[in-house]
């Protein structure tokens, strides 16, 4: 025979209702999570789709719907519920079955490629994050911030016009200086150009770049160019790249009569028991990690010597200004010398 016993049943009641209260708590509730969650990833979506719209549209790229499932690598359901709700509201258009951004969806595309620009600039000045870590980081960072916080960061940058990749940064009304430049694959042996941009996509070819430690703002010369590899020359070091990873680096072409300084080179090529003169700080290094070297002594002019070598190849203690101060091969290469 059942019998009800009151605190049991009190007890139930209890966790029913604080189940109930965690779960449709308004905002804060499981229910709202995953609501508010689902929303966000709808948002990111939608913003992905734009951008990735308005970057093959500038290339003259079209896309179709195929294509655009197949580049975000998103659920395909997601993406094609996406592209609907935008048509409906005017960002996109179908011509066939090509996916076409309107004036709106362009102006909205350009939002977000602007606030994405403006945290990688951010992450280059204000951080210690590796340029290897800034585009991802920006990806997640571009869908959080709205119009009022990227205006913010801006004004806070001093409204810059490129990115730390040489990309321009379009303005609040979506103009965008022009990027004037010729590929490194393009380029004729013993011509002189300074590095203004390096593409960050693919990832793949971005982080053999890296990995090759060449910088914007270097002046390089070719030296060699054949159908398998071209050779440049820049900061005392000699680059053997693929042609496809050359094109993705671009230079401003410079005058022929612009004399190109073989004795200028990088810090780290210098070796024991030689003498060298600090000529510059290449502009690679930005923000705090720049104003640390200069604090440091390593301005222009001073003299500076090997004092300690590692065993293990890194950090070296370099002797400037009468201090021994250690860097590692990857800051000691963005100190451009004279010996």
């Amino acid at each position: 025979m059942n019998t009800y016993n009151p605190l049991i049943a009190l007890l139930i009641f209890l966790g029913l209702s604080l189940l109930g209260y965690l779960f449709f708590r308004p905002n804060r509730g499981w229910y709202w999570l995953i609501k508010n969650s689902s929303r966000a990833t709808d948002k990111v979506i939608a913003e992905d789709i734009l951008k990735r719209l308005y970057h093959n549209e500038n290339a003259s790229n079209f896309l179709n719907i195929n294509d655009v499932v197949r580049t975000l690598k998103q659920d395909e359901q997601m993406v094609v519920e996406s592209i609907n709700k935008m048509t409906t509201l005017g960002l996109v258009k179908m011509e066939g079955d090509i996916v076409r951004l309107t004036k709106s969806g362009s102006d909205y595309a350009l939002r977000i490629i602007r606030a994405h620009r403006l945290w990688e600039r951010y992450l280059a000045e204000k951080t210690g994050f590796n340029k290897s870590e800034w585009h991802q980081r920006a990806e997640r960072k571009e869908h959080e911030l709205t119009m009022d916080d990227t205006n913010l960061l801006a004004n806070t940058l001093g409204n810059p016009q490129f990115d730390p990749h040489g990309d321009p940064i379009p303005t609040i009304s979506g103009k965008m200086a022009k990027l004037k430049g010729v590929p490194v694959s393009d380029l004729k042996v013993n011509t002189i150009g300074r590095i203004i941009h390096i593409k960050d996509k693919p990832d793949i070819i971005y982080k053999q770049i890296l990995a090759e430690n060449i910088h914007i703002g270097s002046i390089i010369r070719i030296v060699e160019k054949s159908s398998e590899r071209i050779v440049f020359h820049s900061e005392g070091e000699a680059f053997k790249l693929a042609p496809i990873m050359a094109g993705n680096i671009t230079v401003s072409v410079l005058e022929k009569d612009v004399a190109f300084e073989e004795d200028v080179l990088r810090l780290n090529i210098l070796k024991e028991n030689e003498m060298a003169k600090i000529i510059g700080i290449s502009k690679e290094l930005r923000g705090e990690s720049r104003r640390r070297l200069l604090d440091l002594g390593f301005v222009k002019g001073a003299e500076v010597s090997i004092d300690l070598l590692n065993p293990l190849g890194e950090p070296k203690a370099y002797l400037i200004k009468g201090t021994s101060i250690a860097l590692r091969n990857n800051q000691a290469s963005k100190i451009l010398i004279k010996k």
